[in-house]
């Protein structure tokens, strides 16, 4: 793979608000924990697999609560579709990360 692949973790770490299956999402976790055991493997060049849940989203949908679990490893092998901005991930789902713009804070 090239260096400059793109990685949904990457993408999740800086996110704002998902769109999960066509709805907006801003309550949104990642399992903290798990990405600490994943940066001490990788810092120690060890391979690191996960079947414990890594995502966690929650929406209301109308008047239906919905929640998507995703783990460790789904979340590495998301796949980056053609438009660039949007992952399949098992199931199939789909998840787009979206960021918050800001205004420059500085005063002129």
């Amino acid at each position: 793979m090239p260096a400059d692949t793109p990685y949904l973790l990457d993408q999740l770490e800086t996110a704002d608000m998902l769109i999960v299956d066509d709805l907006h999402a801003w309550q949104f976790m990642l399992n903290e924990a798990l990405l600490d055991a994943a940066d001490a493997a990788a810092e120690a060049n060890q391979p690191f697999a996960s079947e414990d849940t890594l995502l966690t989203i929650d929406l209301v949908d109308g008047r239906t609560r919905r929640q998507w679990q995703f783990s460790y490893n789904q979340i590495m092998e998301a796949q980056l579709q053609v438009d660039g901005e949007t992952w399949l991930l098992e199931g199939p789902h789909r998840l787009q990360c979206l960021s918050a713009i800001g205004g420059d804070e500085e005063a002129e």
